[in-house]
């Protein structure tokens, strides 16, 4: 792939993973995880032609470290930015009180 395919990859992974997971007919996890297999599978029949290693170059090149996978790589998700609703996995505390 051209640099400008793969740009052009990246800003659409984005855009599912993001905000429009629908464009695809994909469905995320309540935390955002997408399946790799089934994702590259929609992207290639709606959009753009690529793999697994064309995914795994965009997640680790990402200047923005906008992409994650999980442990064994099945899975993926956006860092942040979501439009939609998902947990993040993360607890809201307060912050301590000045003394």
């Amino acid at each position: 792939m051209t640099d400008k395919q793969i740009r052009q990859l990246s800003r659409f992974l984005s855009k599912v993973l993001r905000h429009s997971p629908e464009i695809i007919k994909i469905e995320l996890d309540k935390n955002g995880w997408a399946n790799v297999s089934e994702l590259i599978k929609k992207v290639n029949k709606h959009k753009l032609k690529f793999n697994f290693e064309t995914l795994e170059h965009i997640v680790a090149t990402n200047n923005k470290k906008r992409f994650a996978f999980n442990e064994d790589k099945t899975k993926i998700r956006a860092n942040q930015g979501h439009s939609i609703q998902i947990a993040h996995g993360v607890i809201a505390i307060e912050p301590p009180c000045a003394p």
